[in-house]
């Protein structure tokens, strides 16, 4: 027993002293186990999700790491048994809708806070970042007072906006709206700006400046605004699920829509996996095609030329 312990010590001692003397070798090797953690932990719920819709619902129980039976045409049951494919382009209509919506308005600010130069600059663009760290709950009850018409102020009544898809985009507009004007924003302040005086000489307004010079030379920022503000929607939860009944037709997301598979008798697990790994399917492109853009947006975001 001494023998085998110090034979670990030494083993551990040869390691260390390896370690020390060439320092490159251990950073690998961190490195490696640190990707390894990081691809566990984001992959392993991606397959667990197959190995359910894979395995009959009446065979889920005591699951271990591989399928307990063999269904793959669980994909196609789910646009067989609701209409999926109208939640998921009710999904992308809002997300679509509200990076319009957040990219047009956070143009015009992040053109204010990136080019001028006004008295509370910084404090009225930390009061508006300060909105991002509200929780949605917190506006929650006015919202609902809001959307539903329980409002009237000097004599106009609100309008029923519940159960339609400007109940989504509207508050996840304003939530989204802090971290898209802090980028642009960002962007906009490293374009020089004799070019946009030359377009001033030329006759172009402050608007027409921005439209035509300050958002093409900021195209990488634009676009990855664009696409972290339709992937933030895309995947949201709480207002998705709260503003709307849950039906199709009424503009219900992708989450109500993986909630149907959930009766009060029994839930279709193997279905409900299914949904969730088509739903995420189209995010899982759009990150791919578009990694590039959004790495190299943020950082030449993050460089000051």
């Amino acid at each position: 027993m001494g023998d085998r312990e110090d034979t670990e010590r030494n083993l551990i001692q040869q390691y260390a002293r390896r370690a020390i003397e060439r320092p490159e070798s251990a950073y690998r090797v961190l490195l490696y186990v640190v990707i390894a953690f990081f691809l566990l932990a984001s992959l392993f719920p991606f397959y667990w999700l197959l190995v359910i819709a894979l395995t009959p619902n009446r065979s889920i129980v005591d699951m271990g790491l591989l399928p307990k039976g063999f269904q793959p045409w669980v994909f196609v049951e789910v646009f067989e048994t609701i209409p999926f494919h109208i939640y998921m382009l009710n999904s992308v209509i809002i997300a679509t809708l509200t990076t319009i919506v957040v990219l047009f308005v956070g143009s015009i600010a992040g053109y204010v806070f990136g080019r001028y130069d006004f008295p509370g600059r910084t404090p009225l663009l930390l009061v508006v970042l300060v909105v991002s760290y509200f929780p949605g709950v917190a506006f929650l009850i006015p919202l609902f007072q809001l959307f539903t018409a329980n409002i009237e102020f000097l004599g106009v009544q609100s309008p029923m906006l519940y159960n339609t898809p400007w109940s989504i985009v509207m508050p996840l507009s304003a939530l989204t709206m802090p971290l898209i004007i802090f980028l642009l924003s960002t962007f906009y302040a490293q374009i020089p700006e004799g070019l946009e005086d030359a377009a001033r000489i030329e006759g172009s307004t402050r608007l027409g400046a921005l439209v035509r010079i300050i958002i093409p030379l900021s195209a990488p920022g634009f676009a990855t605004a664009g696409i972290l503000s339709f992937i933030i929607v895309y995947n949201e939860f709480f207002f998705s699920y709260l503003m709307v009944s849950g039906t199709a037709t009424g503009g219900a997301p992708i989450l109500h829509g993986i909630f149907q598979f959930q009766g009060s008798q029994q839930v279709a697990y193997d279905l409900m996996a299914a949904a969730s790994i088509i739903g995420v399917i189209p995010m899982a492109v759009l990150v791919m095609f578009a990694q590039d853009h959004i790495v190299s947006g943020l950082t030449q975001g993050a460089l000051k030329e």
